[in-house]
């Protein structure tokens, strides 16, 4: 009887001890961090995508979209979009156009939407009408590397800050380069070129600056606070076209990237040695 008593009590402080240890444990976990499960949501906000095609493979122009923004909106070359669409320099579009984005979306639909005429400031910007030019006219583009007509692009840095986040392509990846900066800092065009959209239509890229250097070469400034040139301007390198700011981000920082032919390049491929 004695011998039972003795195994009762100790089963009972052995399961005592197990409550008294497990809560220590649990205890100690509860006070840890916890690592987050994915940080997607987050790096989608800091660093801008590519729109996929739409499934009909055509884009319906809103106002203040211009040919330049909308390829850079879907990761295309404004040229293809153009030669499909029959548009000519100065690549004039107007609301309610449709454009199609690749050949398969010509074979679905052989017609584009008509729009309301504004003769108004005619541009290449979407607040104009203009019909299509003569569908037999197609436009030549040189392509090349470096230049057009055999004059080279220098490029310079656009601003003096450190260099935060580099090019990526490895998971939703980072199109360009972002750099530190204190907000009010001047932004300078990294090349001589056209501004070819300025506005903050592109979810991503708060207030942003695009401008062409060549048939082949495109660069923006993105997250800017204030920026000081519009579609149309001609710009010098060096020139100050913006200040830093945190548009459509979480910090001060210039996002800037260049593209070669509608397709993201790393700009270091591009920029001098510091």
């Amino acid at each position: 009887m004695k011998s039972t008593r003795v195994c009762l009590l100790k089963i009972i402080l052995i399961r005592q001890a197990s409550v008294f240890w497990i809560s220590v444990f649990l205890s100690a976990c509860g006070n840890m961090p916890l690592a987050p499960v994915s940080d997607l949501s987050i790096r989608s906000q800091e660093y801008p995508v590519s729109k996929p095609l739409p499934l009909n493979g055509r884009h319906i122009i809103r106002g203040g979209e211009t040919l330049f923004s909308i390829a850079w909106r879907y990761g295309i070359d404004y040229k293809k979009i153009a030669n499909l669409n029959n548009i000519h320099s100065p690549f004039r579009i107007f609301p309610g156009q449709v454009l199609l984005l690749d050949k398969k979306s010509i074979e679905q639909s052989k017609s584009i939407s008509k729009a309301a005429k504004n003769p108004k400031n005619p541009s290449y910007i979407a607040d104009s009408y203009k019909k299509p030019q003569d569908k037999n006219k197609e436009i030549h583009q040189k392509d090349s590397h470096e230049s057009q007509k055999g004059v080279k692009i220098y490029w310079s840095w656009p601003v003096g800050g450190e260099v935060i986040e580099k090019f990526s392509v490895k998971g939703i990846g980072n199109k360009g380069l972002d750099f530190s900066g204190i907000k009010g800092s001047r932004v300078k065009a990294a090349a001589s070129g056209k501004v070819v959209y300025s506005g903050n239509g592109l979810r991503g890229y708060g207030n942003l600056i695009i401008i062409k250097h060549s048939d082949v070469f495109l660069s923006a400034y993105a997250h800017n606070s204030r920026i000081l040139v519009k579609e149309g301007d001609v710009v010098k390198a060096g020139e100050k076209i913006a200040e830093i700011g945190s548009s459509g981000t979480n910090r001060e920082k210039l996002h800037f990237e260049i593209r070669r032919r509608g397709k993201p390049v790393d700009p270091l491929r591009y920029l001098p040695k510091r």
